[in-house]
């Protein structure tokens, strides 16, 4: 859609368009300017018989489960529930119980881990919260068990475990992940439900450590047990899924579509790691065209396999972070032996805060210069904390965002391809969001404030499962397209912005249409990050009803055999759930 086109279809009332009210654009950012200064967790909670709410109370609900309310709010801050009722199941038998009680009155009940998630996978956008039970798996679904006498290596785990305590605990047992989304505080149930990943493919010469993947999480999975529908029994049940069993499919990537209680994972040795931080390469070169320089975004994956760009608007010099398997200690690297090393990412100095200020107020003609004072505060950063060059094992150097870093909104896409397409679709993708942010510039609009972020990881291959016949996640973002043999690698883009930035859903809608109408036939194909934001109209994310309903749907069954598709994966997902216990209304409507 051409910039013309896009003005004359403008809302001025929508969401996220300049015709926002100041009160209704305060309204919708003041909380995330707050939320970026400290760790915001929902800590207080209302027991039932206190609670004070216009939201009645679950009707005879079990009585050997505590129930409270307590508010729900998401990364961005854009979906929050105030008193949500929740309480917090001790076993997978009290969700069997939860289950049993919420079909026949007609209640959801969804698993809230720890909420760092953008879609509204778990609560809609603007839910009352009716009818709704959110069950924290986070208090006491945290079992960890590791087993290193089994080939490959294990650990079966409860599905409210964090990151951080689930690597910790593979780190002591000498174990590891070759990549894993970068925050650590996020549920291992939650990061498997939405296919979580982190940046990595093979460096030119390097093999695959046996029991590591170079695609999702999920691709890890030897077993789960989830709570499904039992016909024969007219209740729900748990039940466990291996990996070579069709059955499990859809429940490997489930968009939050089911409960899982508990997940064994296989795993193998830990690795040391370096990770160079460059802020001297410049853009032109890294997201050039292929082979126009030395310095190409592939060339750097050809080195090390394991990339990551932050590349911050209107500056010159995108932040490149290139790790590489380094058993000894480089001479000039710093060892480390914790995560979350770039402490200057994880506070909002005053230079900043006060951009961030005159943003939410408003003038975002700011924005040139606060894209610039983020690079800044980054190249400060690594000379002083001495972290531009450090050493250690995996997930001390993998795991770097914080509850503390700013919060933002952001979209996020798949672009599956060929390895050798990696520098091509990274230089069509620049390219045409250039001249996008040129566009509004020239308009004087700011739709974007925060970096485009770039990475590349492997696919979903069941030959990197170390069992016979395993299967493949149907729903992951990352599933391999048989009629595309050469496809073996993921480009992913995501674009933050701090939420409420005007013409920003406009921006993200139309890189959302040229990307799924650029990447097509043999070249690349798209499907949604399923954590980030798609789906977009012009004021708002996950409400276009095409893209809903036929664009992305026909992605994920792009190259699949039918009966192993999206259609496939969603009417096994109502067998398991056939009251749809475990739903919500947006799922209740994209996943029909």
């Amino acid at each position: 859609m051409d910039l013309e086109r896009q003005r004359s279809q403008r809302q001025p009332s929508s969401p996220g368009n300049r015709g926002l009210s100041r009160r209704q654009f305060l309204a919708a950012s003041a909380g995330v300017a707050a939320l970026s200064a400290f760790e915001w967790t929902p800590i207080f909670q209302v027991p039932a018989a206190s609670a004070q709410s216009t939201l009645a109370p679950p009707p005879n609900f079990p009585s050997s489960i505590p129930l409270y309310q307590q508010a729900f709010q998401n990364w961005s801050g854009e979906i929050a529930l105030e008193n949500a009722w929740t309480c917090a199941p001790t076993s997978a038998a009290d969700v069997v119980t939860l289950a049993n009680w919420a079909f026949p009155v007609g209640y959801e009940v969804r698993a809230r881990g720890m909420m760092h998630n953008w879609s509204p996978l778990v609560v809609p956008v603007d839910t009352s919260g009716a009818d709704l039970v959110l069950a924290d798996t986070t208090r006491f679904l945290t079992a960890v068990t590791i087993d290193t006498s089994s080939s490959p290596p294990t650990v079966t785990a409860q599905t409210g475990v964090t990151m951080d305590v689930l690597l910790q605990d593979l780190e002591n047992a000498g174990l590891g992940l070759t990549a894993h989304p970068a925050p650590g505080d996020i549920t291992i149930g939650g990061a498997l439900a939405i296919d979580g990943h982190g940046t990595a493919v093979p460096a030119a010469g390097e093999t695959i450590i046996p029991g590591h993947t170079y695609g999702s999480v999920s691709n890890l999975i030897l077993s789960l047990t989830a709570v499904v529908w039992s016909a024969s029994q007219s209740q729900y049940v748990l039940q466990t899924f291996g990996r070579s069993d069709p059955a499990i499919q859809p429940l490997l990537a489930h968009l939050g579509r089911t409960f899982v209680t508990e997940v064994t994972l296989q795993v193998g040795a830990n690795t040391r790691l370096r990770c160079q931080s460059f802020v001297n390469v410049p853009a032109s070169a890294l997201f050039g065209a292929p082979g126009s320089s030395s310095q190409t975004f592939d060339s750097y994956v050809e080195q090390a396999g394991r990339v990551e760009t932050i590349w911050f608007p209107f500056t010159s010099e995108p932040w490149l972070k290139v790790w590489t398997i380094a058993p000894q200690k480089p001479l000039l690297s710093r060892e480390v032996e914790e995560p979350y090393n770039y402490v200057f990412a994880d506070v909002i100095p005053e230079t900043l805060s006060g951009l961030i200020k005159e943003i939410l107020e408003g003038d975002v003609s700011v924005t040139p210069t606060f894209g610039q004072a983020e690079l800044a505060i980054v190249t400060a950063g690594l000379l002083g904390t001495l972290t531009a060059d450090i050493w250690g094992w995996a997930k001390d150097l993998l795991l770097y965002v914080k509850p503390t870093t700013l919060r933002v909104t952001a979209n996020g896409y798949a672009v599956l391809t060929n390895r050798g397409s990696i520098q091509q679709v990274i230089y069509d993708f620049i390219t045409y969001y250039e001249n996008q942010v040129a566009a509004y510039q020239a308009e004087g609009n700011y739709p974007m404030n925060g970096p485009v972020e770039i990475r590349v990881t492997g696919l979903d291959v069941p030959t990197d499962v170390e069992i016979a016949s395993a299967t493949t996640p149907q729903l992951s973002a990352l599933r391999p397209r048989p009629d595309q043999p050469e496809w073996n690698v993921a480009v992913w883009f995501d674009i933050l912005t701090m939420p409420g930035t005007p013409y920003s859903a406009e921006f993200y809608r139309g890189i959302e249409q040229w990307m799924f109408t650029h990447y097509v036939g043999s070249y690349a194909a798209v499907r949604p990050e399923w954590s980030k934001g798609w789906a977009y109209t012009d004021s708002a994310a996950w409400s276009d009803p095409t893209m809903l309903n036929a664009t992305i749907p026909n992605a994920i069954n792009a190259g699949q055999s039918i009966g192993d598709d999206w259609n496939a994966a969603l009417a096994t997902l109502d067998t398991y759930d056939p009251y749809r216990v475990f739903s919500n209304a947006f799922l209740n409507s994209f996943m029909a």
